[in-house]
């Protein structure tokens, strides 16, 4: 395999900040770096999306988050905040599954809520943040198999905001049961470059982190002078 690009990093990673404190200026300027950089991204809270949207004017899409972190609101809620972040200017949402409903073994009510709210992205790509370090290995199985069923587009690993990120063994799990072409997005403790090459590796075709970009950016000042961005 030829080795990943720095670009090719840039082109699959959503670059994100979903800190409860994260300020407006903040939120511009992950938007700046997205259009800057190239990236697959920029993933910001719901709060944000209409105004962020109309800041970069097309200039790279926009992600955010519904039922987050903890995926207990009610199918109803989901469908309306995916909804209305649809009608503020979202392009893809990344959605968080009822994991009580998982422990309990009601994987056709997981579908089901996973397809409404795709009903209610209205075309929009649809992620669905499973949270592996809260799973077995039996229930990732078989999510990967409900969300191969589903009308999702990827399965997601993590939210970042519970007991562990993306593990390498998880996504290649994943890569091992899904079908039908839904794709792996492994975000959180994604922390470098050779990280992740290797998840690319194992099948991610996306990288929910705010690390990568950082660490171009320091790599640019380390170098004493902006790299140009064409290096990439």
């Amino acid at each position: 395999m030829a080795e990943i690009t720095v670009r090719e990093i840039i082109s699959k990673t959503d670059h994100t900040l979903l800190s409860q404190s994260a300020t407006w200026e903040q939120i511009k300027q992950i938007c700046d770096d997205g259009i800057k950089y190239g990236t697959a991204s920029v993933c910001i809270p719901p709060s944000f999306v209409k105004r962020s949207a109309e800041y970069v004017g097309g200039r790279t899409k926009i992600c955010t988050v519904i039922g987050f972190p903890n995926g207990y609101n009610t199918t109803a809620v989901k469908c309306f905040e995916t909804e209305n972040a649809v009608e503020n200017g979202a392009d893809e949402i990344d959605m968080v599954i009822n994991i009580g409903m998982v422990k309990e073994g009601r994987y056709g009510d997981v579908l089901d809520e996973i397809n409404a709210v795709k009903s209610a992205c209205l075309g929009k790509l649809l992620k669905v943040i499973v949270e592996t370090c809260l799973l077995s290995d039996e229930e990732k199985i078989r999510m990967c198999e409900v969300v191969s069923e589903s009308n999702a587009d990827y399965i997601k690993t993590s939210t970042g905001f519970s007991t562990g990120g993306a593990t390498r063994s998880d996504v290649e799990l994943f890569s091992k049961h899904i079908s039908g072409g839904t794709k792996i997005k492994a975000a959180g403790g994604i922390a470098t470059l050779d990280d992740a090459r290797d998840f690319i590796k194992l099948g991610a075709e996306r990288l929910g982190t705010s690390r990568i970009i950082k660490t171009i950016k320091q790599t640019e000042e380390n170098e004493n002078g902006k790299v140009s961005d064409t290096s990439y």
